[in-house]
């Protein structure tokens, strides 16, 4: 690994984008920052042992993916917590209201868990297919299929919400 990035220039590089990822696995702002900060640690253990300083960030979310599937496995229950404290935290969003910030959110709490770690990955940190295949260890056709299968779902809770509320006006 070069000298060039050392783990102050990682974290603040990556911070923002790990933290983002933890808080769409685990829906919680203390898990996500406990998680993204487990991810630094074990960085620091053993990211000497990457060669290709171009692959720290992938490496880093795999990394931080991998241990959210272990501490799930030893609690043996996922606890859904809303995203609503979480708002302030997220990155800002150009051109959309807080009021479909929020909706885009609660849908994706309603989305599979699987659907919606591949999701983020793909429309949030920019990841390609192969890419996420690396980072979530699946093979690259159950990337396509989780996207697309996590993209009808969330056209289908998004038209579905402002049905509702179409119906509600009426």
């Amino acid at each position: 690994m070069s000298a060039e990035l050392n783990f102050e220039e990682l974290v603040n590089r990556y911070y923002r984008d790990l933290y983002r990822f933890g808080l769409s696995l685990t829906q919680s702002e203390a898990d996500a920052a406990d998680l993204t900060q487990q991810t630094f640690y074990i960085w620091a253990k053993k990211g000497h042992q990457l060669r290709e300083e171009g692959n720290a960030k992938r490496w880093l979310l795999t990394t931080l993916h991998r241990e959210f599937l272990q501490q799930r496995r030893r609690r043996k229950r996922f606890t859904e917590e809303p995203l609503e404290d979480a708002i302030e935290q997220i990155y800002s969003i150009n051109d959309i209201s807080r009021t479909d910030l929020q909706t885009l959110l609660d849908c994706l709490n309603d989305i599979h868990e699987n659907y919606r770690a591949a999701l983020v990955l793909y429309y949030l940190e920019d990841l390609t297919y192969k890419e996420i295949a690396e980072v979530l260890e699946i093979p690259l056709g159950t990337v396509q299929s989780r996207i697309a299968r996590g993209k009808s779902q969330l056209g289908q809770l998004l038209n579905g919400g402002r049905k509702r509320q179409e119906r509600r006006v009426g």
